[in-house]
């Protein structure tokens, strides 16, 4: 059973993989969340007018910081050297949705897929978090990645 599932050991019991033979490459993923509004909401976010204060900056700054943290909140995750992370949003007013767009990068063993979309779904768990006091009925979905290149895998981008 361990050969099929990496995170799986002889027992069925749950492991971290070790990486510790493997030689660092350069290693990047991209990944998306989306978050949709209602008209008034999107509105107000777009006017940086919601009683919270800026949206859109606490959430790049929120997915930056999870992205950081992403080997304490996802427990076979591996912690690395991120050499960058940034959180990109765009402002669809034709269905009041907000994509969120979290790029991760490093030099290490391992890949940043977990990073990116724990970047991703941060921001937009903020986004939400700062809006609730208009709407409740948020939606937060289409958390995928995107993108990613580097590793033992080779490269990944999704069809769309």
């Amino acid at each position: 059973m361990s050969e099929e599932f990496s995170h799986i050991d002889e027992d069925g019991g749950a492991r971290m993989v070790d990486v510790g033979a493997k030689s660092p490459t350069q290693r990047t993923a991209v990944a998306q969340a989306e978050v949709r509004l209602s008209q008034k909401t999107f509105g107000l976010l777009v006017e940086k007018a919601l009683p919270k204060g800026d949206v859109l900056t606490t959430a790049k700054v929120a997915g930056i910081l999870a992205a950081k943290q992403t080997h304490l909140l996802i427990p076979m995750c591996h912690p690395l050297p991120l050499s960058y992370v940034d959180i990109n949003f765009e402002i669809r007013s034709s269905d009041h949705t907000v994509r969120i767009l979290a790029e991760a990068r490093t030099a290490d063993r391992t890949g940043v897929e977990m990073e990116a979309l724990t970047a991703a779904s941060v921001a937009a768990l903020t986004i939400y978090d700062m809006c609730k006091a208009v709407q409740k009925d948020i939606i937060v979905d289409q958390v995928r990645l995107l993108k990613k290149t580097g590793g033992k895998s080779g490269d990944f981008i999704a069809e769309i």
